[in-house]
Formats: C-alpha cells, sequence, structure tokens
C-alpha cells in the first residue's frame, strides 16, 4: 500500500532503497552461489552450503528472499537467477531431515512459494507443499501448539513452543489456500490461539518459549530463551508477535489476533528509547550496551503490517512513525554502504548470551522489505 509519507519521508526512501540495490548489486554477485549468514573478519559471507556447514540452518532462505525482492524491485534477471540457485541449494535439507524443525517456513517461504507465485513453477509448488506438510506434522494436538527444535542432548525440549512459529505459520495458511485443504489453517489458528493465551502478558510482552507437557498438553511454564532472562521481553521476540498476528489477522480476518498485535505494538510503543536504539532485549539493564538491529528491523516491518490492518487511527501514526525513526537510526548510524563488507546492516545479535555485535543476512532482508515497502515496491513473501 502507499504510506502517507510527507516529501522527506519519501525521499529517504528512495535514496535508502537506491543504496540497498546499489550495495546489493555487487554483493549478489559475489555471493550468488553461497547461502550466507553471516560475515568473517575480512567482511565476507559465510556460506552454509559449503561442505562441513549446515545447509539446513534456519536462516538459509532469506538470502533467495533478498534475491527475490531485488528482482521485485529492480527487474534484474540476475536477481530471478540466484533466487532460484538458493532455492536448489535446500532441496538436500528434505534428503536429510534431521535438521528440519518448526523453521521450515523461514527457508521456503521466502524461496519456494515466492518463486512459485512469481514464475508458477510447479517444481518450487512442490518443494513449498512439502515443507508445509512438515511443518504440519509437528503439530501437538494435545497441547495444540508446533513443537520448535529437536531433541537436544541435555534438555527434553518435546512440549516447546517459541514465539518464532508465528512468522512460520503463513506457510501453513499459504498451503490451505493452494491445495482448499482446511487442515493447514487448522494446525496455524489452533497454534496462533494457543501463542495468544500462553506467550503475550498482560502488559503485551511475550515470553521466547514456553513449555507444555507434551501428554497431557498443559502448560508447565516459560524459559527465557534468547533474551535477558525468564520474564523477560526478547526484542527479537516481540517483533515475531508484532509482524506475526498482524498477519495471522490478514489471513482470517479473527478481530482476536488484531487485537493481540495491537496490545505487542503498544508494548513495543513503550519501551523503545526516544533515540531509537534497540536493544537485544527490553528488559535488559538500561545502562546495557548491547542491541539488535535485526530486531529493529522485524520490529519495523511489523509496525508496517499492523499500519495497514489496524483500524486505530492513533495507533497507525504511532506505528509508521516509529517504524521511520528505526529506519533512519539503522539506515544512517548502524548501516555499512562500503565495499568492506558484505552485508549492510551492522551490530546484530542472535541472543543475550552469545552472537553480539554480527551481522545477519536476514537482517538486511527485513531492512530491505521495510524500506521497499515504504516505496509501495515490495513483495509481500509473508
Amino acid at each position: 500500500m502507499q504510506f502517507p509519507l510527507t516529501a522527506k519521508e519519501r525521499q529517504f526512501a528512495s535514496w535508502i532503497s537506491q543504496r540497498i540495490q546499489a550495495k546489493m548489486d555487487w554483493v549478489a554477485d559475489k555471493n550468488k552461489d553461497k547461502l550466507p549468514y553471516t560475515t568473517g573478519s575480512d567482511g565476507s559471507y559465510d556460506d552454509h552450503s559449503a561442505n562441513g556447514m549446515d545447509a539446513s540452518w534456519w536462516t538459509n532462505g532469506f538470502w533467495g528472499g533478498l534475491m527475490w525482492q531485488l528482482y521485485h524491485r529492480t527487474g534484474e534477471a540476475k536477481y530471478k537467477q540466484y533466487a532460484a540457485l538458493c532455492e536448489e541449494k535446500l532441496d538436500c535439507c528434505f534428503d536429510t531431515f534431521s535438521g528440519l524443525n518448526h523453521d521450515v517456513g523461514f527457508m521456503w517461504l521466502p524461496t519456494a512459494v515466492t518463486d512459485y507465485q512469481i514464475t508458477k513453477d510447479l517444481h518450487s509448488r512442490t518443494r513449498a507443499l512439502h515443507a508445509a506438510c512438515l511443518l504440519a506434522g509437528r503439530f501437538n494436538p494435545s497441547g495444540r501448539f508446533l513443537r520448535a527444535w529437536d531433541d537436544l542432548p541435555d534438555q527434553d525440549t518435546r512440549g516447546w513452543a517459541i514465539i518464532d512459529c508465528m512468522m512460520n505459520i503463513p506457510l501453513l495458511f499459504w498451503a490451505s489456500r493452494e491445495t482448499n485443504d482446511p487442515r493447514f489453517a487448522q494446525v496455524a489458528t489452533q497454534h496462533a490461539d494457543t501463542v495468544q493465551k500462553s506467550f503475550v502478558r498482560q502488559n503485551g510482552s511475550v515470553c521466547h518459549i514456553v513449555e507444555f507437557d507434551p501428554v497431557s498438553g498443559a502448560r508447565v511454564c516459560s524459559h527465557g530463551g534468547q533474551g535477558y532472562g525468564h520474564g523477560s521481553a526478547w526484542t527479537r521476540g516481540q517483533g515475531w508477535a508484532l509482524y506475526g498476528f498482524s498477519l495471522a489477522y490478514r489471513y482470517t480476518q479473527d478481530e482476536a489476533y488484531l487485537h493481540t498485535a495491537e496490545k505487542v505494538a503498544r508494548y513495543c510503543l513503550s519501551a523503545l528509547r526516544p533515540d531509537g536504539f534497540v536493544p537485544i532485549d527490553f528488559c535488559q539493564p538500561a545502562d546495557a550496551p548491547q542491541e539488535d538491529n535485526c530486531g529493529a528491523c522485524v520490529i519495523a516491518c511489523g509496525m508496517l503490517e499492523l499500519y495497514e490492518q489496524t483500524k486505530d487511527e492513533s495507533l497507525r501514526r504511532q506505528c509508521l512513525e516509529v517504524a521511520l525513526h528505526i529506519l533512519h537510526r539503522v539506515a544512517e548510524l548502524r548501516s555499512d554502504w562500503t565495499d568492506r563488507c558484505d552485508a549492510i546492516v551492522q551490530f546484530c545479535s542472535a541472543s543475550w548470551q552469545n552472537g553480539v555485535n554480527m551481522t545477519m543476512c536476514y537482517a538486511d532482508y527485513f531492512f530491505a522489505e521495510a524500506i521497499f515497502r515504504l516505496e509501495d515496491k515490495a513483495f509481500r513473501i509473508f
């Protein structure tokens, strides 16, 4: 949709879009045969399709998604070609199977589903439906949740569910529409209902991990996960909830999902600092310098999605204002526009415990998506 931007805001979106395109022109060529995740000390992307790396790593679809966004924005055929290469590299994951988990939506929504939507390639459709069946197969009917991860050596995770799955269930909504089979959407809505009831706190913040009894389905407890600690508010998790419930409303028109998205948005609005700094966790110590600009970009995308859905005019204005504020800070203070680093967005964090001040391919994806949305030139992947 066209956002009601001022002339200055439109100029900003256009200028940053041009900078993204200029940098990605050479970055895409350099990394066309890779599944990138993060950059090393030399500024070059790693490759999760290389020997000894994990092709089933959960972020491996975002490079393809970024290529499709660039193809949609520019029309340049090379991006379509590079996106197809990424999608093909993921085929081995279906064969090995063991590394796949709840994040198959993140892997095949930006690749196979998008490919099929744009090109009508039937092989891509098959891949996407295969992934949807794998995700639906993780559903625990007693607890009405999608199980997160697989067995861990030191923890019983059979009853674990995580907030990230709210961004994976659009794969199930797509599969139901594509096949006219309600089962996929039924799994998606039951999971969303459980998250709404068991993850979202009274103040609008959300848990990262909730544990259920895998047999009875009863809620056992929550875990701090990648956040600051138990009961905290991991920033990227708030973004997954904000964006995810906004999307759930788009797909279902269930007002309860819209109200939940609005509730999470109001929490984020109250927790964000005036200078646009986005911490790893909204509950970390006030003087802690750790930040997560990947989480910032996810929140910006969620705010833009909620802007399109909410009927609360005051909230709409705030969503657009804070998204612009975040994107300005990332573009001007936390982006590398040089040829010294393949990644654009800097100072991202995997979690409070580790992976701090790193780059992430999917941070660049959500940054580009948000900027292209401001121009009304983004492809709807989720």
